[in-house]
């Protein structure tokens, strides 16, 4: 069966059998390359045993206005140069043959070559007498061109052209591939380490270590999707022995939220006084979120509550975050912190928030957690979401600590999940009244 493509190239009296066995080593050689440089080297060596030459030089004009041109590749150099790592290497020329050859684009053959010493590319044909011009396109233009070299006219016949214009194109398409593919590999890794910074970042404004709050045993998760997340926890001395706990759920993921969760802690940081009531923070955090850095569209979400040890009474307010679960351990009752809830941060900035009171008793276990916790994904097509019932079925064991109980929750959430990833950020804090 034909394919179409003339057959001529080869050593002449080389038997199908033997070509055919030397250019399927070189693809299997040439498909192991991962460096262009290393590709190109292995792929001219093996060309060479395939497509007759006593010479070669690669041309290209890429990023060059006529005449210029580079001289990319020339088995007259001592050393290969490669031309991705070091163009301002390459010997650059104006005018004379092979710049001629390369603009016109097009593919020829030069049976008796002639080339005057005052030719800027006469060093090149010294010595040849024919060639083949093989011209290869990127995005419709011919930016580069391969000019074999034989010492003997007529070394090459028009028939040779079309195989050899083909097999050029098709590894030059390849060997461009795998040279944006590392360009591309290289962004990424120079884009995770960025992210990784911004995660390290990110991490240094949660608390280093839970504080040591009278009459509560706290502990805490904090479990990003991504490098860098949304969630933020954190604790507040304040006034009289009290406590602040704040957790928030920047809406979004990555790098965005951690940005907006950065600011959101900042503020809350910033606020004025040092007995803040929660609906006055959250107040003063959405008020200058709003006016100032959310864009339209972003939100965070938000619950703070300052706890009382003497009186176990905890004080809250709510921005549109999920109410924390109570376990009352006394009498087996489970209930969550509806009251004095109001819109997200950020989405309108003259919301006044309200304040709402619970008195908590001894054994009483308080999770406070973002949504990443009760919307974690299982089932077959992850449609099925972990949701409060699972999470109040952990919360039935009174006799753990908070730490057990963290501990329990997310080998909960693994079981159901499974193998899937994390598709939101995780953040719980947990309080055990003691």
């Amino acid at each position: 069966m034909s394919t179409g493509i003339p057959s001529r190239i080869g050593r002449p009296g080389s038997d199908w059998r033997e070509q055919l066995a030397t250019v399927c080593d070189l693809m299997r050689d040439v498909s192991r390359e991962t460096d262009p440089q290393a590709m190109v080297a292995r792929y001219g060596a093996g060309m060479k045993r395939v497509v007759p030459r006593d010479r070669l030089v690669a041309l290209s004009r890429r990023g060059l206005e006529a005449p210029w041109y580079r001289i990319t590749r020339s088995d007259l150099w001592d050393e290969p140069i490669d031309p991705w790592a070091h163009p301002e290497r390459l010997p650059l020329l104006d005018r004379g043959l092979l710049g001629e050859l390369l603009h016109a684009g097009e593919a020829r053959v030069l049976s008796d070559l002639r080339v005057p010493a005052d030719d800027p590319g006469a060093p090149y044909f010294e010595g040849m007498r024919s060639a083949i011009t093989i011209p290869t396109w990127d995005g419709g233009e011919v930016l580069n061109m391969v000019v074999m070299m034989r010492r003997d006219a007529d070394g090459y016949e028009p028939d040779d052209l079309p195989q050899a214009v083909w097999m050029a194109n098709l590894f030059g398409r390849a060997t461009r591939n795998l040279v944006l593919s590392n360009q591309l590999d290289a962004a990424y890794a120079r884009l995770d380490e960025e992210l990784r910074v911004v995660a390290d970042i990110q991490r240094s404004l949660l608390p280093a270590e839970l504080p040591a709050i009278e009459g509560l045993d706290l502990a805490a998760h904090y479990e990003t999707s991504r490098h860098a997340g949304g969630d933020y926890y954190d604790f507040f001395p304040l006034a009289g022995g009290k406590w602040g706990i704040l957790v928030a759920d920047v809406c979004g993921h990555g790098t965005p939220a951690a940005v907006l969760m950065a600011i959101t802690h900042s503020l809350a940081h910033t606020y004025p006084g040092t007995e803040p009531c929660p609906a006055g923070l959250l107040t003063y955090v959405n008020r200058h979120l709003a006016s100032r850095y959310v864009e339209k569209g972003a939100f965070v979400t938000a619950f703070f509550g300052v706890y009382d040890p003497q009186t176990r009474t905890l004080a809250y307010s709510s921005a549109g975050h999920n109410p924390p679960r109570v376990k009352r351990c006394s009498d087996g009752r489970l209930f969550a912190l509806e009251d004095g809830r109001s819109l997200p941060l950020g989405v309108l900035p003259d919301i006044a928030y309200e304040t709402a009171r619970v008195t908590l008793e001894v054994g009483d276990q308080v999770i406070f957690y973002t949504d990443g916790i009760t919307e974690a994904r299982g089932g077959e097509d992850g449609s099925d979401l972990f949701g409060i019932e699972r999470l109040d079925a952990v919360m039935e064991d009174c006799s753990i600590s908070s730490q057990g109980l963290i501990d329990t929750v997310l080998a909960s959430i693994a079981e159901f999940a499974g193998d899937r990833p994390a598709d939101d950020d995780r953040t719980m804090v947990i309080a055990r009244v003691t």
